[in-house]
C-alpha cells in the first residue's frame, strides 16, 4: 500500500508530502480501531438498496432502528442513507457544515452506532453519503477562509478576484443557481461552486484537504460504515481551459482513498455520484483501483420511454453500450427507477427528451434543470398504474446491476406538494425536487401490510416476491444476463448449470403469446426453473 500511495500522492502533489506522512499515520492508527469487516467484500454486488432519508423515513435514528424488521421484511440488504451529518439543511444535507457528527435532529453519533450494531445483526450493510466535492459555506473552514486572504483555511477553497475563470465550466442547477461563482463580501472576490452558492467547492490542490477529508472518511469506517456515496466526485479537480470534470487528477484523487480504505479492511465501498454516461462513468472504476460502484443514469429514461412508447428499441441500444464495455472484476452497477434527484434527460435526444416531457411532465411544476430533469414519485410518473409500477421494477430486475427502491416507492407514494411549498418557503429555492421528498406515509405503509386488495399492499408484495427470488438466487443474479426483444417484448435470461430465470416484460399494446405463455399489456412474468 506505501509505495503505490506514495507514487500516486506525489503524481499530484510532486515532493510535498508533511500531509502523506500524517496520512501514513492517520492509516496504521485507524488500522488498530477496526473490529468489523462484511463476510464477502464483494456484498454490494448482491442484494437490493433501499435509499431514505432519515428523518423523513423514520424522523431518527430510534426510529429507524425500529424499522428495520419493516425493511428486513420487504428483504432489504443495503440501506443507502442519504445526507446524515451536520447541516444547516439547505440542500436536503449535501450541505455539510462538520463531516464528523451526525444531524442532531437525527439522534447522537452514539444512536448512530447502535444502529449500525442493528443493521449488521440483520446482515444488512450501511452506505451514506458524503459530499467529497464542496462544504456548506457554515463549516468552520469555509467561515474562517471567507473573513481574511490570510485566513489559516483560505486555501481549501478555490477564489478569484472576477468571474472569469474556469470558464467552460458548465452549470449543473441551471434555473436555480445560474453561476459559478458567489461574491464574498469580506474578502472583496469570488468563490467557486458547482451547486448552491452555499456549498463553496474544496481546494484538492491543497494536499491538506485531501488529508482531511480521508481523515473524515476513515473516521466513519472506524464505526462500521460499509461504504460511501461519494457526492460530486467528477467535479474534484479544477483546471484552466477545461470544463472541470473528469479530469486525470480527479481520479488520482479516488485512488487515494480507495487504496485508504483498502488498507483498513477489504470490503468497504467507494460509490461514484456521477451522472455520466456508461462508456464515461466506467473510468471511475478504474482498472478495478478506484470506485468499486457506479451509476447507471441513462438506463433509467430509457425504461421510461420503454413502458411510454410500448417499444423495447429504447432499451436495445443502452444494453449493447453496457455489453461492449470492458468493466473491471469484481465492480458493479446500481441501477434505479427513482432516486432522491429528477428523472434525468441529460443523456437522452432532443426527441426523446421531448417524448418524455410530453409522457411525463405532468404538472409544470415538475420542471426540474429548464427541461433537463422532471420531478416525480414513481407512482405518479406511471400514472398510479400498479401494474405499470411493478412492471418497471421487473424491467428493473431484468438487466445487469444491483437495484435500488427510493423510500416509499414500494407503497405507492405520491408527489408531496405541501412538503414542497414548505421547503420553497423556508430556503427560497424553487427546487422542484421537493416533491420527491416529502414524509414516509405511515398511512400508506399500514394498508400496504394490512390490506391486502390495497394498491398499497399490491405494489409491496408485488416487489416483495421479486426481491425474495432474487435473494434466494444469488448465484443467478451474479451472472450477466442474456437480452431478447420480441414483438415488444422484453426478455431477460440468466443461466447457470442446474438454474435458469426468464423474466418476460410486455411492453406492447396487445396481449402476446411467448413460448406458449399469454402475456397480456403491462403484464410480467418470471420463469425460475431448477435441475434443467
Amino acid at each position: 500500500m506505501t509505495k503505490k500511495l506514495e507514487e500516486l500522492w506525489k503524481k499530484l502533489y510532486g515532493e510535498e508530502t508533511e500531509y502523506l506522512t500524517q496520512l501514513k499515520d492517520l492509516l496504521n492508527k485507524r488500522r488498530e480501531n477496526i473490529d468489523y469487516a462484511p463476510e464477502n467484500p464483494n456484498w454490494y454486488k448482491k442484494g437490493t438498496v433501499y435509499s431514505l432519508y432519515v428523518d423523513l423515513f423514520a424522523e431518527d435514528f430510534k426510529g429507524l432502528t425500529k424499522k428495520l424488521d419493516y425493511l428486513e421484511e420487504l428483504g432489504i440488504k443495503t440501506l443507502w442513507l442519504l445526507p446524515i451529518l451536520e447541516s444547516p439543511m439547505i440542500d436536503q444535507g449535501f450541505d455539510i457544515s462538520d463531516f464528523y457528527k451526525i444531524r442532531k435532529e437525527l439522534g447522537s453519533n452514539q444512536d448512530f452506532y447502535n444502529f449500525i450494531k442493528k443493521a449488521h445483526d440483520k446482515n444488512m450493510k450501511i452506505v451514506f453519503d458524503i459530499a467529497v466535492n464542496h462544504t456548506s459555506n457554515q463549516h468552520e473552514w469555509f467561515k474562517n477562509a471567507s473573513q481574511s486572504k490570510d485566513a489559516k483555511y483560505r486555501d481549501f477553497y478555490i477564489w478569484n478576484e472576477d468571474k472569469n475563470k474556469y470558464k467552460k465550466t458548465r452549470l449543473l442547477l441551471k434555473g436555480v443557481s445560474n453561476s459559478n461563482w458567489a461574491y464574498n463580501e469580506d474578502t472583496d472576490d469570488y468563490y467557486f461552486h458547482r451547486f448552491y452558492d452555499i456549498q463553496p467547492d474544496l481546494n484538492y490542490k491543497n494536499p491538506e484537504v485531501l488529508f482531511e477529508m480521508i481523515k473524515a472518511f476513515t473516521f466513519w469506517k472506524t464505526k462500521g460504515v460499509d461504504g460511501f456515496r461519494m457526492d460530486a466526485a467528477p467535479f474534484l479537480w479544477k483546471k484552466e481551459g477545461t470544463n472541470c470534470e473528469n479530469l486525470k487528477e480527479t481520479h488520482i484523487v479516488l485512488k487515494i482513498f480507495r487504496k485508504a480504505f483498502d488498507y483498513l479492511g477489504a470490503g468497504t465501498a467507494m460509490i461514484a455520484e456521477a451522472n455520466q454516461k456508461p462508456e464515461d462513468v466506467i473510468e471511475y472504476l478504474g482498472s478495478g483501483d478506484e470506485c468499486n460502484v457506479v451509476y447507471n443514469f441513462p438506463l433509467m429514461p430509457r425504461i421510461f420511454l420503454a413502458i411510454a412508447e410500448n417499444d423495447t428499441n429504447y432499451l436495445k441500444k443502452q444494453l449493447k453500450i453496457l455489453d461492449e464495455l470492458n468493466q473491471p472484476k469484481d465492480t458493479a452497477w446500481f441501477t434505479f427507477l427513482r432516486c432522491h434527484d429528477e428523472l434525468t434527460l441529460e443523456f437522452v435526444s432532443d426527441k426523446e427528451r421531448e417524448l418524455m416531457n410530453h409522457h411525463y411532465l405532468k404538472d409544470e411544476n415538475w420542471e426540474f434543470r429548464d427541461g433537463e430533469g422532471i420531478s416525480g414519485r414513481l407512482y405518479e410518473l406511471l400514472d398510479k398504474n400498479v401494474q405499470k409500477v411493478l412492471l418497471a421494477y421487473s424491467m428493473l430486475f431484468s438487466v445487469q446491476g444491483t437495484p435500488i427502491i427510493y423510500f416509499g416507492d414500494e407503497i405507492g407514494m405520491e408527489n408531496n406538494p405541501d412538503f414542497y411549498e414548505k421547503m420553497k418557503n423556508r430556503f427560497g429555492y424553487e427546487d422542484s425536487r421537493y416533491l420527491n421528498r416529502g414524509p414516509f406515509s405511515e398511512s400508506k405503509k399500514e394498508n400496504a401490510l394490512n390490506n391486502t386488495d390495497s394498491k398499497e399492499s399490491k405494489i409491496f408484495t408485488g416487489l416483495q416476491d421479486m426481491i425474495k427470488i432474487k435473494n434466494e438466487n444469488v448465484d443467478l443474479f451474479n451472472k450477466e444476463p442474456v437480452y431478447k426483444t420480441k414483438d415488444n417484448l422484453f426478455i431477460s435470461k440468466r443461466e447457470i448449470d442446474q438454474k435458469s430465470l426468464t423474466i418476460i416484460n410486455n411492453l406492447s399494446e396487445k396481449e402476446v403469446n411467448y413460448q406458449n405463455h399469454n402475456l397480456k399489456p403491462l403484464e410480467y412474468l418470471w420463469i425460475l426453473k431448477q435441475d434443467i
